[in-house]
């Protein structure tokens, strides 16, 4: 029995010196316990444009704007993209999002979280049919007699969303300085506006597509218009929200947030490979072997409709490019998250470049600049082709200009690298 217990205790200190029955390691480098196995996520509609070095600037001779997109090389890390410019149908889960969370906020409908905030509980729906829900919420009608219509109609610019994100880029200038001065906060109206369809085109009958454009179903897939910068960033902070809350409920990895893509990322992206290509399907020519045109555009002095489409077409309409993006050119231009300058490509890194500048309310307009890509269905050839850059005020909305997100993933865009192996 002696010999027994001396056994026991034996094997007890070995299991202590050696990590048996805890971490297992045998006194070896294994690395942490308990880590955590990572998949990476793809999200839903997305495709991965992988790591890659880019020749960005014009693809060929460009004698007006050599000073302002010079040919440099630099290297993008993968990310995912949107396969197409964000549809009518999607942005309207945003706004029906933001409606709804208003209507909770008015109609009290709060959730005990225990010892938490209380928060919105968005699990039931709103019956904006139901009387006493109209009651409620009146405050977000225009009464009968004054919408136009003779009706009682939703007031669309009480859709207003708070926006709030931290400035890394700020925050890693000044270290030293407390991470709240870093938050940033915005109220933001995020309806389009639909009025861009009138208001842009003088002496020009646009009353039907204005009135339907945005909501009737035969447009859900139509790339939404009528949005500026700040309204995309909204969006992108929303999607983000709305990622990152599932991922958390079922205890998944959240690595990145959803974002507008820099320039150099969007021509990257829109090259799909052909790094010295005009255009997205390759090039020289904007018609393929039948004399069917590649992109939705202005052709002929003016021929709209030559190409398929009077205004705009279907978000996945023509050939994809080969990372398997649509609409890369033309259709609608696109923001992207930098900053207009002139003599940008004389400052940006070598490696994932970008000119970006945090607009604030007193900057003058030329601060407020953000480049647009890829050309849209009222634009020449010239500014659909990859290197050609653009831009429009942040703070403006046009009846031309849309967007995509992208979803950086910076582990998937390093798995290629090479294996080192150490000798001992």
């Amino acid at each position: 029995m002696k010999q027994l217990s001396l056994t026991i205790s034996a094997a007890a200190l070995l299991a202590l010196a050696t990590g048996c029955g805890s971490s297992g390691n045998q006194g070896q480098l294994v690395g942490a316990p308990n880590t955590m196995a990572y998949r990476s996520p793809a999200p839903v509609g997305m495709v991965f444009v992988p790591s890659g070095v880019l020749k960005m600037g014009s693809s060929d001779e460009d004698i007006t704007g050599k000073n302002e997109a010079l040919i440099r090389t630099a290297q993008i890390a993968g990310f995912y993209m949107d396969a197409t410019e964000i549809s009518n149908s999607e942005y309207r889960q945003f706004t029906n999002w933001v409606r709804d969370s208003i209507a909770h906020t008015l109609l009290g409908d709060f959730k005990d979280n225990g010892d938490g905030p209380q928060t919105l509980d968005t699990r039931k729906a709103v019956n904006y049919r139901n009387p006493e829900v109209q009651d409620q919420l009146l405050s977000l009608y225009i009464p009968a007699e004054q919408s136009g219509w003779g009706v009682k109609e939703f007031d669309n610019t009480k859709l207003v969303y708070h926006q709030e994100y931290f400035d890394f880029e700020e925050s890693a200038k000044n270290p030293t300085q407390p991470r709240g001065n870093y938050i940033v906060k915005r109220d933001i109206a995020i309806y389009p506006d639909t009025n861009v369809w009138m208001r842009q085109f003088s002496y020009s009958y646009n009353e039907p597509i204005t009135r339907q454009y945005n909501w009737f179903n035969a447009f859900d897939n139509y790339p939404v218009v009528g949005v500026n910068w700040f309204m995309a960033q909204a969006f992108c902070n929303w999607r983000t929200k709305l990622w990152r809350s599932e991922r958390e409920k079922n205890k998944q990895y959240f690595e990145s947030s959803f974002r507008l893509p820099s320039e150099q990322e969007w021509e990257w992206a829109a090259r799909g490979g052909r790094n010295e290509s005009p255009y997205p399907w390759g090039g020289p020519y904007i018609v393929n072997k039948k004399g069917c045109y590649l992109a939705n555009f202005k052709p002929q002095r003016g021929n709209y409709a030559a190409d398929g489409g009077l205004y705009t077409t279907p978000v996945n309409a023509y050939f994809a490019n080969d990372y398997g993006l649509f609409n890369m050119a033309g259709n609608v231009s696109e923001w992207t998250n930098s900053s207009y300058f002139g003599n940008a490509y004389e400052a940006v890194a070598d490696v994932n470049p970008d000119v970006s500048y945090q607009i604030r309310d007193n900057d003058p307009q030329w601060m407020r600049r953000k480049v647009i890509r890829g050309g849209s269905w009222r634009d020449v050839a010239y500014y659909l082709q990859n290197g050609t850059r653009d831009y429009e005020y942040a703070d403006t909305a046009k009846a031309y200009i849309g967007f995509r997100c992208i979803y950086p993933e910076i582990s998937q865009s390093v798995t290629n690298r090479p294996t080192r192996t150490a000798h001992r």
